[in-house]
């Protein structure tokens, strides 16, 4: 049987790998994906609670919730990465001096 401490324990992997891939990566699309590491690890957290609630199904809706907020986030952060290309060639967060022109 699959307890709660199985899901958290794989919850705690995927945002480590996250994070890693956060502060280790220099390039803005890996960045990208580090971040949506560390939110499926907090929705496997939250619908691994919700699993275990049984009179309420409170974490499947967050879990809905984050989705829906992910997709939102990933879609501004991936247009926003397009027009950093588009203006400095790169996308590498070490090569954008400023945002002013």
């Amino acid at each position: 049987m699959i307890t709660l401490i199985h899901f958290l324990v794989v919850g705690a992997c995927l945002f480590s790998i996250g994070l890693y891939a956060v502060l280790a990566r220099r390039n803005a699309i890996l960045v990208l994906v580090g971040i949506e590491l560390m939110i499926n690890a907090a929705i496997l957290n939250l619908v691994a609670f919700g699993r275990y609630d049984k009179s309420l199904y409170g974490g499947q809706v967050f879990a809905l919730f984050a989705i829906v907020l992910a997709a939102a986030a990933v879609a501004v952060a991936l247009a926003i990465i397009l027009n950093v290309y588009k203006f400095y060639k790169s996308v590498n967060p070490e090569d954008i001096k400023n945002l002013k022109d």
